[in-house]
């Protein structure tokens, strides 16, 4: 019996890849303990360098090879940056050895906007940022229009811009959709499709959404109160509409965004899907699944 019921606990644990028992993960009365997907030292449970090295570097690359420079992305919900700084490393290709005659790859000029509501895990990444030149950390909730408008409008300004190239939104989806609803996610893609020309989502499958409600009891924090009526992205197997929730993330993009899905790039070792979606007006001569 008790063996039973350790295998149920620890596939529990596995549902989200959050473990209350890994290191750094929050606890109550800590920064980063609130219910917005705001961890404290989240990558040292999620390893950054193992989801980058799913991204096909080249073909983002000849994607965004039409854009003037520096090429300008967007990331939503950054945490405490480790997964930005890995991004634009990995983008850029500082994170590349020498290599033959050539010396290094050529680098990418890149300039990132990086937010979360979070404003102490906004310091902590300012606090960490090994590339400030080019990677800007700001306090904001996205789903704030004056406050998103004014800080994105200002940004690309700078840039002489009115959009950006690349939107990131990694594991960012379901904390939007259990605090706004089944309206406000629909209400974030489409803005988040209105942001960028590329956008890059790792969704969460439902499994995460049970796995999260589940957390928040274990600490006796108040519960989500919109979890019992969200319909959207349920899946199979949550009930939903049969569709993977995948599947009805492209759905829901093509109705919200006017974009396409262009490539699914495979999924991270906790089974969240990366997809790469672009918008329907643009020209594109090679979408493919090439990687590195």
């Amino acid at each position: 019996m008790e063996a039973g019921k350790q295998e149920k606990e620890e596939e529990m644990k596995k549902e989200d890849g959050e473990d209350m028992a890994a290191p750094g993960a929050p606890r109550k009365g800590e920064p980063g303990a609130a219910p917005h997907g705001n961890f404290i030292n989240y990558a040292a449970f999620n390893p950054p360098a193992r989801r980058v090295a799913l991204l096909p570097r080249e073909l983002l690359r000849r994607l965004l090879a039409e854009s003037p420079p520096p090429v300008l992305a967007l990331d939503v919900g950054c945490n405490s940056g480790e997964l930005t700084v890995a991004m634009y490393r990995h983008l850029t290709g500082l994170d590349q050895p020498e290599v033959g005659r050539s010396g290094q790859l050529a680098r990418v000029p890149l300039s990132v906007l990086a937010c979360d509501l979070d404003a102490d895990l906004v310091e902590r990444a300012r606090g960490h940022n090994p590339h400030p030149e080019d990677i800007a950390y700001e306090t904001f909730d996205f789903m704030d229009t004056a406050a998103r408008d004014a800080v994105l409008d200002a940004f690309l300004r700078r840039h002489g811009r009115t959009r950006f190239d690349l939107c990131l939104c990694m594991s960012v989806t379901m904390w939007i959709h259990l605090h706004h609803g089944d309206a406000g996610l629909q209400r974030f893609l489409a803005a988040a499709a209105r942001a960028a020309t590329f956008l890059l989502v790792e969704p969460q499958p439902w499994k995460c959404y049970r796995a999260a409600a589940r957390r928040l009891r274990r600490l006796g924090l108040p519960e989500f109160p919109l979890l019992p009526d969200l319909r959207l992205l349920r899946g199979a197997g949550g009930g939903g509409s049969g569709r993977t929730e995948a599947e009805e993330l492209v759905a829901l993009l093509r109705e919200e965004g006017d974009m396409r899905l262009l490539s699914s790039l495979g999924s991270t070792e906790w089974g969240r899907s990366l997809l790469l979606f672009g918008r329907t007006d643009v020209a594109l001569g090679c979408i493919d699944k090439t990687t590195d």
